[in-house]
Formats: C-alpha cells, sequence, structure tokens
C-alpha cells in the first residue's frame, strides 16, 4: 500500500520524472499525495488530499523551485484520516529532514511521547511524521543522514520502507526497507527509488531490490547498499523486461479493461515457453529446481494466498487432484500463522501473489521455512520478495498489472497452476505422455478460442446483464466443482469495483440458506458451462426461477435448456472441462465492468482499496 518515488541527479529539475512515476503508482493508494524537494531556502512541501490531480493543481498554483532532488508519494491511510496535513511527505519541526514512508510503525506513539517529552511539536496523527522527527532529532548529534537513518530505525517496531533526505544535501537521499517493497533504479547521472519497477520504467530497466533490513545511499553517480549491521554489499542489478507502454492505458479508457483484453496474450506468455509437446509434459526456469523425483516424494501440497490470489490456490488444488492424484488442502495465508504445527518434510507450500510483496503471504511463506517445510512461490514480479526467499520459484510473466482489481494476474496464475499440476501429474506417473500430450494441446487450442469472448456477439448480452445488476443491492454468484472458485471471483470483482454487495457460494450450497434472499430485486449469477456438473446448474437455476429470482447464466450460445431457463446468457466457447475456469471468468471480469461503468464507479482506483497489500 501507498507509493513511494524519489530521485537525485547531478543537474536539472528531477520533479517532473518523479510526479510522472507516481502517477504510475497511483493504484497503490490515492487518498491524499504530496511532492518535496530541496531548495536553496531548504525543504518545500507540496500535499493534498485527494488524487494526484488534486496536488497537480495546486503545484499548477504555487510552482515549486527547480531542484536536482525530490521526493514523492500516494497514500493509503493508516494512522490518520485523509487529510492535508496526513499527507506525506513529512518534515520533522525543524525544516532539516523530509521523510516519505510505507508500513506502519507499530510502537509509534511510545516515540511520539518521548519526542513530545524532549519538546517536538507534531502537527499530524501518521506514524510517518514520528519518524521525521526522530531522524532530524539524531540528525543533529553528528550530521550524517545514513547513520541518523539506521539509528532511528534501531528503535522502530514494525514494517517500512522509507526514503529521507536532509536540507543543505541535494545530492543525497537515504532509503531503507523491512517487510515493504522498495527498489533502486540505476541511470546515467542520477539514482532513484520506488515502491515498484513500472514507476522508474520511463527512466531505467537496470534496479537494485532492496532486502529486509538493508539501507542504501544514493547520489547522482549511483547507489551504495549496506545491510543490517553497517556493512557495504555488493549485489548485481536486475533487468527488468518490462517496457513503459506496458504500463500505461494504450488508448483504453481504464486499465482495468486494457487487462481484460490482455488475457488471451498472457495465456500465451505464461504457458507457451514452458510447454514440451513431444514428451507431453511441462519445463519452468531454473528458478524452480525441482525434478521428478522431488515432486514424486511430495505427499501433499497446500496452497496459501489471499484475496483474488485465494481463488486462484482453489482452483490450484482441484487441479492438482484432477492431474496428480495428490492431495492438497487450501489455506488464507493470514490464518497460516495461528493453525497446528504439523510435520512439513513430506508437504510443499506454494504460496501465490501477483506482486510477490502481500505482507500476510511473506509472513506464512517464512512460517513454513521456519518449521521446516519447502516453498513454491508463484507471483508475477521478478526481484520481488517472494521470488528471492521462496526455495522454488514460477513467475507468471504477465505484464505488470495497474488495475487495483486483478483480471490478468489471476489468469497467469491459473495457467501457471494447471501447468504445475500437470507436471505433478508427469512426475508421478498418474499422466502419461499421451495423456501429457493431449493436455497440453488442449491448452495451445485455447488461445484462439478466448477470442470469442470480446466479439461482437459478448456485446448485447453483456449490456443487458449489466443493466439487470445495476439497481441491485446485493445479488449471488453460484458455482459448481472447477466453477465454484469462478463464482467467488466473479462476486469479488463485482463487488470491489462496483460496490454492489455481492456472494460466491458452491450451487449446492444455495438451499441451505442462500436460497431466502431469492427474489426479483436479489439477480443470480450462475455459471453452466458443459461439463458433469451441468445438469446440478440446471437444477439450481430452475429453483431460482420458481421463487422469481432472475438469472444471468454463463454458457454457451447453442445451449437451449440454458437460454429457456435464464433471463440473458453471457455466451462463452466450449473447451475441456479442466480449462473452463479460464474461459469463464473473463465474461465475469467484463460484466464488472460494465455494471461499475454504469454506476460511475472509479474502476482503476475503487474506494478503500490498493493493489499491493503490504501491511497485515
Amino acid at each position: 500500500m501507498c507509493g513511494i518515488v524519489a530521485a537525485v541527479s547531478a543537474g536539472g529539475d528531477v520533479a517532473g520524472d518523479v510526479l510522472a512515476g507516481l502517477r504510475t503508482l497511483e493504484y497503490r493508494g490515492y487518498d491524499s499525495a504530496g511532492i518535496a524537494v530541496l531548495a536553496d531556502g531548504g525543504i518545500e512541501v507540496r500535499r493534498k488530499m485527494g488524487k494526484i490531480a488534486v496536488l497537480e493543481r495546486e503545484l499548477a498554483a504555487r510552482a515549486l523551485p527547480p531542484s536536482p532532488l525530490a521526493l514523492a508519494h500516494t497514500r493509503w491511510a493508516t494512522h490518520g484520516a485523509p487529510a492535508d496535513r496526513n499527507a506525506h511527505p513529512h518534515t520533522d519541526d525543524a525544516g532539516a529532514v523530509v521523510v516519505v514512508h510505507n508500513g506502519i510503525i507499530e510502537n509509534y506513539r511510545e516515540l511520539r511521547g518521548l519526542l513530545q517529552a524532549q519538546g517536538h511539536a507534531f502537527r499530524s496523527e501518521t506514524d510517518t511524521e514520528v519518524l521525521a522527527h526522530l531522524i532530524g532529532h539524531l540528525l543533529r548529534e553528528d550530521g550524517d543522514l545514513h547513520r541518523a537513518v539506521r539509528r532511528a530505525l534501531d528503535r522502530v517496531h514494525g514494517a517500512y520502507a522509507l526514503v529521507a533526505a536532509a536540507a543543505g544535501r541535494p545530492d543525497l537521499l537515504v532509503a531503507a526497507r523491512r517487510d515493504s517493497p522498495l527498489v533502486i533504479g540505476l541511470a546515467e547521472g542520477a539514482c532513484y527509488a520506488a515502491s515498484d519497477m513500472p514507476a522508474l520504467l520511463h527512466r531505467t530497466r537496470d534496479f537494485l531490490v532492496l532486502e529486509n533490513g538493508e539501507t542504501a545511499v544514493l547520489t547522482p553517480n549511483g547507489a551504495v547498499l549496506y545491510d543490517g549491521a553497517g556493512r557495504p554489499v555488493e549485489r548485481p542489478p536486475v533487468r527488468c523486461d518490462w517496457t513503459p507502454e506496458q504500463a500505461e492505458k494504450g488508448g483504453y479508457p481504464h486499465f482495468m479493461l486494457k487487462e481484460i483484453e490482455e488475457q488471451p496474450d498472457v495465456l500465451a506468455r505464461t504457458a507457451f515457453d514452458r510447454l514440451r509437446d513431444d514428451e507431453g509434459d511441462v519445463e519452468f526456469e531454473p528458478g524452480f529446481d525441482l525434478d521428478d523425483q522431488a515432486l514424486a516424494g511430495f505427499r501433499r501440497l497446500r496452497f496459501m494466498a489471499m484475496g483474488t490470489s485465494f481463488h486462484a490456490a482453489l482452483l490450484g488444488k482441484l487441479m492438482l487432484e484432477e492431474l496428480a492424484a495428490l492431495p492438497g488442502d487450501t489455506l488464507n495465508a493470514s490464518e497460516f500463522l495461528y493453525s497446528p504445527r504439523l510435520p512439513e518434510e513430506d508437504a510443499l507450500t506454494v504460496v501465490i501473489s501477483q506482486s510477490g510483496e502481500t505482507a500476510d503471504s511473506l509472513r506464512a511463506m517464512r512460517e513454513v521455512q521456519a518449521r521446516g517445510g519447502r516453498v513454491l512461490g508463484v507471483c508475477n514480479v521478478r526481484g520481488a520478495t517472494l521470488e528471492r526467499e521462496a526455495d522454488h520459484v514460477i513467475l507468471t510473466h504477465c505484464g505488470p498489472e495497474v488495475g487495483v482489481a486483478s483480471t490478468k494476474a489471476f489468469f497467469g496464475q491459473v495457467t501457471a497452476l494447471y501447468l504445475l499440476a500437470l507436471r505433478v501429474g508427469r512426475a508421478r506417473g498418474v499422466i502419461d505422455r499421451d495423456r501429457g500430450r493431449e493436455l497440453l494441446a488442449d491448452l495451445r487450442r485455447l488461445r484462439p478460442r478466448l477470442d470469442a469472448l470480446f466479439g461482437p456477439a459478448t456485446a448485447a448480452p453483456l449490456a443487458a446483464a449489466a443493466e439487470l445488476l445495476a439497481p441491485a443491492a446485493g445479488c449471488l454468484f453460484l458455482g459448481r466443482c472447477l466453477n465454484h472458485p469462478i463464482a467467488l471471483e466473479g462476486a469479488l470483482k463485482l463487488k470491489e469495483i462496483s460496490y454492489i454487495h455481492a456472494e460466491g457460494y458452491p450451487a449446492g450450497e444455495m438451499k441451505h440458506g442462500p436460497i431466502a434472499l431469492i427474489s426479483p430485486e436479489f439477480p443470480v449469477v450462475a455459471i453452466a458451462t458443459p461439463g458433469r456438473t451441468h445438469d446440478k446448474m440446471l437444477s439450481n437455476i430452475e429453483e431460482v426461477k420458481a421463487r422469481a429470482g432472475r438469472v444471468i447464466a454463463v454458457g454457451l450460445a447453442d445451449d437451449r435448456r440454458l437460454a429457456e431457463l435464464a433471463d440473458v446468457v453471457l455466451p462463452v466457447p466450449e473447451v475441456p472441462e479442466l480449462l473452463s475456469p479460464l474461459v469463464n471468468v473473463i465474461p465475469l471480469q467484463r460484466l464488472a465492468y460494465e455494471t461499475a461503468r454504469r454506476l460511475g464507479r472509479e474502476i482503476d482506483q475503487p474506494r478503500n482499496l490498493a493493489k499491493s497489500v503490504t501491511v497485515e
């Protein structure tokens, strides 16, 4: 949550670069925004409640002086309500230090009390201002900003990514990180810091990723990293293969729509280079590093994630059981810390996170490892904490996802988990070469079939379904077996961006409570594509219709029985049942988008949500 961008250059004005990067990070928080520069008179700050556009209007009215150093922030509120006074950056009361910070300082009240007792006066309710005062207090003792930051952080409990600057030092930034992501961008004559790589792609593709407990000193000549003991650390930069264009809308009205329509290409990027068609098997990159013997040795796989990634985890479990005959279980990562300590030696835990920085998922990963278990990370971001700290890794190669409501990242995760299940099935001898070839051929044939989901025949049903949903106060999503997680995901997408209350349920559970809600004002979205549960789903739809309910169904366009029952059918192509989740999720994503658009919602930046949940 929250976004940081900072820059220090050998000359010129860097405020424009920093603001451009900040706009790229607005998906991380949009309660307020601010920027600070160093000028001859000291530190100048502009900050405003609201989105970055509000800050830009403030800057147009009260311009900042040109400066070779700037640091900026877009906020998702944790301490203190959204307000100008609580927006970052924050300075100490002497105006000697300025700080931007992501995370939560757990002992900020105690530190604030100690500083107040020494005469410090605070202007905000934030934990970040406490950091600024503490660093400023320590800086006055010896004049070394890096040492002051390190000494301050020795007294801090909690999570942080921060960048600090000091008045009179326009050639120096100090950065630090614990349990909240921060990357350093390297360019000719300039050095940058940001919460996420896309913020800096307009200036560099070369990055250093700060590890937990590390600090960095940034100058126009580059960055020097230091470990927790203050010793210099040498590490080669990571080259990011994303392009600046991938992090832009590209003519679309919203990132979410762009990312929905990118999903056919995500299938190709995530899967096709890994398919070994002749062998009917899958070969992951070296970071996977699990051979047949290792995969056959596991007696269970555990899947852990949060939010949308948890729905992918549910599908991973089902696909694993289907293709590898191996028991699996799923758990919200936030709950694992409180689970009984069981033997881990025969288990592989699959931790799934789009950003690779989800705080609860990272804590769960470390707890598994502390208990002696092995972790396979599935994430989208090279250099992310999950990729670096997991014992094994699968990257989904979806490209940057900017819309807060995840779409293509979920698609990439499910694709990767299908490949994993197939790989484990081959290693265990459950799938032979011929069956493996069939499964890979199914996946290759899926790519052109996805195009039909965006064709002209889908427009009218989608509009009719959105018109039906838009006035509703709540609705129910029903699915069975492999499409129960898709019902959960469809409900989550709708509630995230339209603010309509939606629940996802296994359809067989409907009679055990939710059926009491059925009425003409309470629509039901049912996933009824061919497969082992098709007839049961049609029976569930009949039960809804018998109670005057209105039904939006996801199904085949030529399914006459479904067309007779449903008020609207969102058509999908017929595919093998195991791949149906990848097809069926797309019309539900589009339905959420169209409904939210009709309601005039902020689709890419829904209220109270941020893209990357980096605090617990």
